[in-house]
């Protein structure tokens, strides 16, 4: 089979390897779609700890089960599947306190591999987190149970009745997704980005938006619509700058949602003042669990939300190197990959 591998930053090559075996409680998937994300584009330009290079990339997919692994009892070879990279432990501090997106070994052992033919799924995650994909679904739409988990985490720690207006900044991917998620519930959404050709997907979605000309967030926001305050406000660029300005566009009790993850070892300070005075609630959110997972997958087989917006084109394995070349241009929303 062919796989991709990232060798080093900006540098994919692809190579002939065997197709692997599943062991017990696996199972071996022929890959129809693997979407690009933000994480492999972070590790592509600059590498990733979790991703030690030369090393098979790639964590949304679907496909279907070619081979089954002794003692798998829910799937059987033929079955269209789709599911997420990772489940947790169940055993350690987090998953006792119900944390399992915090699980202390939820990143050791991760289903990556998915810009190739074949890949194999862990026996953990085919226990808990990989699903029938249905007929009415897409593979496009199914590979993008993983993203979606992610973005449906950190709304189940808010009371969402209280959010009439947000905020969301960086109009990529996961930006989108929010969108979709928030428009779902009846909330005004306002989406700032400095990439037109995404704010017009996001407009397209149902989004206002403002197109950022300079770096004063707060001024562009505050001169868009001077009666209006917001409840949210979701960042979504993972940039220093953007972390450091998220907190001036709440209002007084507002939420502030880091999504967007940044460089290692980086710090950002925010004031005392606001924070205290005006009881902002300032939240990170990372990965996802179970009821997130199923929750997303709800989402998408019930086709609540319209996903085709969010995936800009097709790419055979072969030509991936020139997908993620896009993707560093600032071109498209996600590619799919195809083997």
């Amino acid at each position: 089979m062919f796989q991709a591998l990232l060798y080093s930053p900006n540098k994919i090559q692809i190579k002939e390897v065997p197709i692997p075996e599943p062991s017990e409680g696996e199972v071996l998937i022929k890959v129809m779609n693997a979407l690009t994300c933000g994480t492999d584009l972070k590790a592509f330009l600059r590498g990733h700890p979790l991703i030690p290079m030369p090393a098979a990339f790639g964590h949304e997919y679907s496909g279907i089960i070619v081979k089954i692994g002794k003692g798998v009892k829910n799937f059987k070879e033929g079955d269209a599947v789709m599911g997420v990279h990772t489940a947790p432990c169940h055993e350690c501090f987090y998953c006792k306190k119900g944390l399992y997106n915090l699980c202390e070994k939820i990143m050791d052992t991760k289903a990556l591999g998915a810009y190739a033919d074949y890949m194999i799924i862990p026996s953990h995650v085919v226990k808990e987190n990989l699903f029938i994909k249905p007929i009415n679904v897409s593979f496009k739409e199914a590979a993008l149970l993983e993203p979606l988990s992610c973005v449906v985490h950190p709304y189940k720690r808010i009371s969402m009745n209280e959010i009439e207006n947000a905020i969301i900044i960086g109009a990529g991917a996961i930006g989108l997704l929010h969108l979709c998620l928030l428009l779902l519930k009846g909330i005004n959404v306002l989406v700032i980005d400095k990439n037109s050709q995404r704010l017009d997907i996001a407009n397209k979605i149902g989004a206002d938006t403002i197109l950022v000309t300079n770096n004063d967030l707060k001024k562009l926001v505050y001169n868009y619509k001077k009666s209006i305050v917001y409840d949210l406000v979701v960042e979504c660029t993972g940039q220093l700058e953007v972390w450091q300005q998220s907190i001036d566009l709440v209002r007084k009790g507002g939420i502030v949602i880091l999504f967007g993850g940044c460089k290692p070892d980086t710090f950002v300070k925010y004031s005392t003042l606001r924070i205290h005075y005006d009881e902002i609630t300032i939240m990170g959110s990372f990965h996802f669990t179970p009821e997130d997972v199923k929750q997303a997958y709800k989402i998408i087989t019930e086709k609540r939300i319209n996903l085709k917006n969010l995936i800009t084109a097709e790419y055979p394995l072969k030509n991936i190197q020139n997908a993620f070349e896009a993707l560093k241009a600032g071109k498209g929303i996600k590619f799919a990959i195809k083997p």
